[in-house]
């Protein structure tokens, strides 16, 4: 691709119906890098897998107060003794999820509630889990009854039951709503947009933790008490409140209430305004440590009659009352925790909370489970020496997954994963995907050794993988031409990693580069190619991230790199996408990089060889933009306009954000329903 020189404005915010999921910042947590897990049957039986040897999401336990022996409960493991059953349509859901048995339920898809504002009243001894990122319900929730005892609800979307009036008074409409419940874990997920509120827990509910959610886009978010007792007991640890107007939460009421390193924010100039933070109320002891309020009014409130301490907390750009006093509890009495900084909290949560990838996916079969695992190692203490001897060694239509395990160290060669190479897995074996590194500098104008031509974009590839269900994981792929000192050379992109195929997955990676990082494409024009990119970092300056494929970069940090003579200009994505197919979905990331501000686009659309047939997209959502990107942040490409293909943001942060006009379309809240990751990939959930 050629190369061309390239103000940031002002992030806006506006009451949606669709929110914001979380970005990932450069200090990201530590993410479970997960397997090639398949999923039961939609009418599976109890006999298809009891959970008690099934996958390890499925044996966790709360921690917290839900974890506390109390009321003839031990903790809270939910479903874990009963079978793993996954289901897609409404009746299954309600079918499992009321059924006097224990069971884990995997919701694999989107479920909605007929009728809207639905609740399906769930009995005891039951998980509820996303299969990964696809789970969600539409249009209601759940409701937790008197005595209902043992439930978890996980790494779930809950969204959309909002019917239209922001203070609604009319539907009770909530995303979990509990009357008398105990012992509940609510963790990972993600819950909008909902009638009346997020969750509720009502009326002596107890011994409830609630963990690394997102709550998001709600007047009123989270309420505790409905009740003259002062019993219940409940932990609330790193959720991330945001554009959320009351009730973050609102405690009334509460014995114990254990409050840390939770993140709220409140966006300036939105059409949001938080009316408070967090609140303690009637005869409520509250413990609230380590966390982080951004631009909230009255981030601390309490009643005279109860009792708040504050231990460490940061306040920023706050307003109004920030209140404590009174004598509370020691919640290292009931159980063990630990505190992060609270100056982490905002890039721990943004990247911690909400649905993960790498739970809820089904056990795997015993023959899938015994994958064959090849080890590398430069200095010989492994099967082979280098990773393309160890992927030359994987037998031709290989019908399974086969783990290519390579131990820390700097490999420099070229690797080549054929198309009749199927399922292969190369994983770095470090403690970090810093320690194993594959590095090579070829680039387009480079002559090849025999004499027959120049590499070419895709061929300069330091890692190409042209396999069908083929991932990376753990590991840094590098390609480090020198540009500087071959400006002579026609020809300077330079690919890191080159994706050929359907159902690639890059996860835990590093991708670096200049410009042509990290090309995706398919095994030819005809053929469908899907790449999910989770947990990851991309870096480059031109056209960095593109090609033809169908590409989800979720969960992941984009940097930006000055060229190669100190001047900051460039192009992030640069999609080719056939007409009818979708291209480059950016979602829930960051935008970051030591660049000038405003120097950057968001891409380009690149029409390979002049072709009018093509109609690039892409789509930059619920991701957070550095001021390095322009206030103007699409270009054209080759003579071809942009305006004439399909690019469009949603729902973006940052300095580099900007309101919609004709210069930088935005999704309307309906067509970004059919830009989530679970629509772009096309029925498959990596």
């Amino acid at each position: 691709m050629e190369t061309t020189q390239p103000k940031a404005r002002h992030r806006r915010r506006r009451l949606g119906l669709t929110v914001s999921i979380p970005l990932v910042t450069a200090t990201a947590v530590g993410m479970s890098y997960g397997g090639a897990f398949g999923v039961f049957g939609e009418a599976a039986r109890p006999k298809a897998a009891a959970a008690t040897t099934g996958p390890a999401w499925a044996r966790e336990v709360a921690d917290g107060f839900a974890s506390v022996n109390a009321l003839g409960q031990k903790g809270t493991y939910g479903g874990r003794d009963g079978a793993i059953v996954t289901v897609k349509t409404l009746a299954h859901l309600e079918k499992y999820a009321t059924a006097p048995q224990p069971y884990v339920i995997v919701v694999a898809g989107t479920i909605t509630m007929n009728p809207k504002g639905k609740e399906i009243a769930v009995a005891s001894d039951k998980t509820i889990v996303g299969a990964g990122t696809s789970g969600h319900i539409v249009g209601g929730g759940f409701f937790l009854g008197q005595g209902v005892h043992n439930v978890i609800i996980r790494n779930l979307t809950i969204r959309d039951s909002y019917a239209g009036t922001w203070n609604d008074k009319d539907h009770d409409w909530d995303a979990i709503q509990m009357d008398g419940a105990h012992h509940v874990w609510i963790d990972h997920n993600n819950l909008r947009n909902m009638a009346d509120g997020l969750i509720d827990s009502r009326k002596d509910t107890t011994y409830v933790t609630v963990s690394w959610n997102q709550l998001k886009n709600e007047n009123k978010a989270f309420g505790i008490g409905w009740t003259d007792h002062v019993t219940a007991d409940i932990t609330i640890h790193h959720n991330w409140f945001h554009e959320t107007e009351q009730r973050n939460p609102s405690t009334d009421n509460v014995a114990h209430a254990h409050l840390y390193n939770n993140f709220l924010q409140d966006d300036p100039d939105s059409s949001i305004t938080s009316s408070y933070g967090n609140y303690a109320r009637g005869g409520t002891k509250m413990v609230l440590e380590n966390s982080y309020f951004e631009g909230i009014n009255n981030p601390v409130i309490k009643d005279g009659t109860a009792a708040l301490v504050q231990r460490g907390n940061v306040f920023v750009d706050t307003t109004g009352r920030n209140e404590s006093g009174g004598t509370a509890f020691d919640p290292t009495t009931y159980y063990r925790y630990t505190l992060d900084a609270a100056a982490d909290v905002p890039s721990k949560v943004k990247s911690g909370a909400g649905p993960r990838p790498a739970i809820g996916r089904a056990a795997t079969t015993p023959s899938a489970t015994a994958a064959t695992t090849l080890t590398v190692a430069k200095d010989g203490s492994g099967t082979y020496k280098t990773v393309q001897a160890a992927v030359d060694a994987v037998p031709v239509g290989n019908p399974s997954r086969l783990v290519i395990s390579v131990k820390p160290g700097t490999y420099r060669e070229t690797v080549d994963v054929p198309a009749s190479k199927p399922h292969i897995t190369i994983q770095g074996s470090g403690a970090s995907r810093k320690d194993t590194v594959i590095v090579y500098g070829n680039a387009a104008g480079t002559r090849k050794p025999d004499g027959s031509g120049t590499y070419g974009t895709p061929g300069s590839a330091t890692v190409a993988v042209r396999s069908d269900d083929s991932q990376l994981r753990n590991l840094s792929v590098s390609n480090d031409f020198d540009e500087a000192a071959n400006q002579s050379l026609n020809g300077h992109q330079a690919v890191a990693l080159l994706t050929a195929a359907d159902r690639i997955v890059l996860d835990g990676v590093i991708v670096t580069g200049d410009q042509d990082t990290l090309e995706m494409e398919t095994a030819a024009p005809d053929k469908p190619g899907r790449v999910y990119v989770t947990n990851s970092y991309v870096v480059g300056n031109v056209d960095f991230i593109f090609g033809r494929a169908t590409a989800v970069i979720d969960q992941s940090v984009i940097t930006l790199k000055k060229r190669w003579n100190g001047t900051s200009a460039g192009y992030i994505t640069a999609p080719s996408t056939p007409a009818g197919r979708n291209g480059i979905l950016i979602n829930r990331s960051t935008v970051n990089g030591d660049v000038a501000a405003s120097s950057f686009h968001l891409g380009r659309n690149w029409h390979p060889g002049g072709d009018k047939t093509t109609d690039p997209q892409a789509t930059v959502r619920n991701s957070h933009l550095s001021a390095a990107i322009k206030g103007t942040p699409w270009a054209d490409m080759g003579g071809f306009a942009w305006k004439d293909d399909r690019f469009a943001e949603y729902m973006n942060t940052g300095p580099g954000a900007g309101p919609k006009s004709t210069e930088r379309p935005h999704l309307t809240d309906a067509q970004a329903a059919s830009h989530e990751v679970s629509h772009w990939l096309g029925g498959w959930t990596p």
